[in-house]
């Protein structure tokens, strides 16, 4: 059986600042030791639509249900899992390509994670991403969805 890559989607939240003058995203956290701070995001189920992925996942991993969709994009990400990822796999995925939803929610909104798959999270700024992301490529993917957003963001408040 060929290799094949995973459909995934993922969902960049934003948030207003305290005050309003900007926008801060969210970024959850893995237990792992490398790559562990990312966007929410999962594998797509069934015929799921990239949106109803992209929502399903943002439940599940931060317990957000209540979002309002500004619109998907039309970059995607596609990576090779590492070998020793694959060891452990009893299939013949060998990567994910990984769509991308763009949501506001209300700045009071509260993340809940379940502290197994997910054990932390955080609001960030764009200027604070190679704070949390190690590898640039993924950090340059965010920062060009953070700056997509913004303007759908925008374009909707005004």
């Amino acid at each position: 059986m060929p290799d094949r890559y995973r459909s995934a989607a993922s969902v960049l939240v934003l948030r207003r600042t305290t005050g309003g003058s900007g926008f801060q995203f969210l970024l959850l956290h893995k237990p792992r030791r490398s790559d562990a701070w990312q966007l929410p995001q999962g594998g797509v189920e069934g015929d799921e639509t990239i949106e109803a992925a992209a929502l399903r996942e943002l439940m599940e991993e931060a317990g957000i249900g209540n979002c309002m969709v500004l619109g998907k994009s039309d970059r995607v990400y596609k990576y090779d899992f590492p070998p020793s990822f694959r060891r452990f796999r009893p299939d013949n995925v060998c990567g994910q390509t990984i769509a991308f939803v763009f949501a506001l929610v209300d700045p009071a909104t509260v993340v809940k994670v379940d502290g197994k798959e997910i054990d932390a999270h955080v609001w960030v700024t764009l200027p604070q991403i190679f704070t949390y992301v190690r590898r640039k490529a993924y950090a340059d993917l965010v920062a060009a969805l953070y700056d997509e957003a913004l303007k759908l963001a925008e374009h909707h408040s005004a």
